[in-house]
């Protein structure tokens, strides 16, 4: 093998495992996601991220890749590589995705995928416990490819704000900030859940059902994150070998600063260091970081993560106060923190990293005036505009034709049984042998023979 050749198969394997640390941040979701709801959703909730990561797998294939990084398109989408065959997935710096210059094409694919599947994940989690299965399918479909077209602008050398020179590194507008618009727009069209506002208006607390896995899903996105960030350099050189340990150690420490930042406003301002508190603070700082993680120093690195920990405290309390019902912080987690992860490079930019990454340049804090800032708002400006629009337009047609919200007496009844015909925690609903609540009971052996939910409802109280 020539130099080449193992330089080559040394980032081919980097960036695969790197896009399997990225996919197993789906099972950190499902635990997030299922520890911050009710346990009469959790199997709704997990076989949700399984979907997602199936439907994401398939279109992204099919018209996304080539939507997102096809050679000969514009500066609007790909014009290439839309079911690529055997041969073009195999090649290395050329057509239809010679933008992948040292890695297969393969391999780029894999890693952009699961960071598609990432963004949906984080669209469901604000419409989360209300909204009909069906919807995943139809609009996930729908948001790969939006996802798609915002990736090329940003990512693909053909894309407008790529040549403005935006900086985002690993995805804080492109994955994050999109979910979360197109999250807040099913939020606004699905109307909060039955019971979590009242008469007066005023938000009423619906606890997550188990604090553990959500902690437990924060440790693994956390853990996942690494491949998030540090393999987004999608080879073991890119600027200069080694360079991603650099992006590992920003990552870290701004994490870190998110946790701080978030337990010491909410001591402050709720007068309780609330966990879902602090471990939504974590995710904010690695959301916020990851447009920057390449790009500054570590000192702005924990300045980013711990600034994210008080967005992340004070937009989840705003989003309550004007009537949004978002069961697991995405709006203010994933939509704040990665405004201000994006913007902060234009204060915080080190000249020299941006030269290194031919991205951008210096931000105002290093002498590089108010250019670089510009261009972090201009793409802002846009993504927001067109993703939160058209996700809303979509979410608005399905709901005025066919619906996007369970009936009323399914949300009571959950998810689980309703959408799947079965139970995440099936003995305290239904009697099984040696179950909750039960000495000798009779054997159920199918969700058919469950009692129905008007009778569930009146043997047990709400979960």
């Amino acid at each position: 093998m020539t130099t080449k050749d193992l330089a080559i198969a040394t980032s081919t394997i980097w960036v695969v495992l790197a896009a399997v640390l990225v996919m197993f941040m789906q099972a950190g979701f499902a635990f997030l996601e299922a520890g911050l709801t009710r346990m009469k959703n959790v199997g709704h909730i997990a076989a949700k991220n399984v979907l997602i990561l199936a439907l994401a797998s398939v279109v992204y294939y099919l018209v996304g890749f080539g939507i997102a990084f096809g050679d000969g398109g514009n500066g609007l989408w790909g014009g290439s590589g839309f079911l690529p065959s055997t041969d073009e997935l195999l090649t290395v710096g050329q057509a239809p995705f010679s933008w992948f210059g040292a890695i297969p094409a393969a391999a780029g694919y894999l890693f952009q995928v699961v960071f598609a599947a990432v963004s949906l994940a984080i669209v469901w989690g604000a419409m989360a416990e209300r909204t009909r299965l069906w919807v995943y399918f139809a609009f996930g479909t729908v948001f790969t490819l939006i996802y798609s077209l915002v990736s090329h602008w940003i990512w693909s050398p053909d894309g407008w704000l790529f040549a403005k020179g935006m900086q985002d590194f690993a995805g804080s507008t492109v994955v994050h900030y999109q979910g979360a618009l197109a999250g807040l727009a099913g939020a606004i069209l699905l109307g909060p859940r039955i019971g979590k506002f009242g008469a007066d208006k005023k938000p009423n607390a619906i606890p997550g059902h188990n604090m553990a896995f959500t902690t437990l899903g924060v440790i693994i996105l956390w853990f996942g994150w690494f491949g998030f960030n540090a393999g987004s350099t999608l080879s073991v050189d890119f600027g200069g070998v080694g360079f991603s340990a650099y992006v590992a150690l920003n990552t870290n420490l701004a994490a870190a600063s998110g946790v701080l930042g978030a337990i010491v406003t909410s001591w402050l301002v709720i007068k309780k260091p609330d966990l879902s508190m602090m471990l939504n603070g974590a995710i904010a700082a690695l959301v916020a970081i990851t447009a920057a993680c390449a790009f500054v120093a570590p000192w702005a690195a924990i300045v980013i993560g711990f600034v994210a920990g008080v967005i992340v405290v004070f937009g989840i309390l705003a989003v309550e106060k004007i009537g949004l019902d978002d069961p697991v912080g995405a709006i203010a987690a994933h939509g704040m923190s990665g405004v201000w992860g994006t913007l902060s490079l234009g204060f915080l930019t080190v000249p020299s990293l941006a030269d290194r990454l031919a991205t951008g340049k210096g931000g105002l804090f290093y002498g590089g005036g108010l250019h670089q800032l510009g261009v972090q708002a201009l793409g802002l400006a846009a993504v927001g505009a067109f993703t939160f629009s058209a996700s809303f337009l979509v979410l608005y047609l399905f709901k005025k034709t066919v619906g996007i919200r369970t009936e009323p007496e399914d949300e009571n009844a959950g998810l689980d049984i309703s959408e799947h015909g079965m139970w995440g925690y099936p003995e305290f609903y239904i009697p099984v042998p040696g179950g909750y609540g039960t000495d000798e009971p009779e054997p159920v052996h199918s969700p058919q023979n469950a009692p129905g939910p008007a009778a569930l409802l009146r043997a047990r109280p709400e979960s």
